[in-house]
C-alpha cells in the first residue's frame, strides 16, 4: 500500500505550507490524482484520516479529483484518451494501452500522471 507513504508526504507538505499562514481550521484538501498513478481512492482516504489525526488537518475532508489519461501521438498527431484493456467485469482493473489509438504509434502522456494538491479550503484568523 504505497498510498500511505504518498499521503504522508502530502500531509507533511501541506502542514509545512500551512505554517506560513494564520490558519485556524482546515475544512478540506483537494488532490488531483492521475489514473496512471494507480493510487486507490479508498486507500488514500483511509491514510489521510489516520495521518491527519492530532494536527490541524484532523476532521478535514480529503477530496480527490481524477485526472484521466490523455495521450498525444508522435506520429499522426492524434490527441485523446488511452485505449483500455479490461481485466475484470467491474472495470476496476483496466490497463491503459500507451500507444496511439488511431495508428498504433509512440505517444507522449499529456495528462494522467498527476499527484498534487490542487487547493485547500481553510478558515484563517482574518475571517
Amino acid at each position: 500500500m504505497h498510498e500511505a507513504s504518498v499521503v504522508a508526504n502530502i500531509v507533511d507538505a501541506v502542514l509545512e505550507e500551512l505554517n506560513n499562514y494564520d490558519v485556524k481550521k482546515v475544512n478540506s484538501v483537494t488532490l488531483t490524482i492521475g489514473d496512471l498513478t494507480q493510487l486507490g481512492t479508498e486507500q488514500l482516504e483511509f491514510a489521510y484520516e489516520v495521518l491527519s489525526q492530532g494536527n490541524i488537518l484532523e476532521g478535514s475532508r480529503l477530496i480527490i479529483e481524477p485526472e484521466h489519461i490523455v495521450l498525444k501521438c508522435k506520429e499522426c498527431g492524434f490527441q485523446g484518451p488511452a485505449r483500455m484493456i479490461s481485466m475484470s467485469e467491474s472495470g476496476d482493473h483496466d490497463i491503459p494501452v500507451l500507444s496511439c489509438s488511431e495508428c498504433g504509434g509512440a505517444v507522449d502522456v499529456v495528462e494522467g500522471q498527476a499527484c498534487r494538491v490542487k487547493c485547500m479550503d481553510v478558515d484563517t484568523g482574518d475571517e
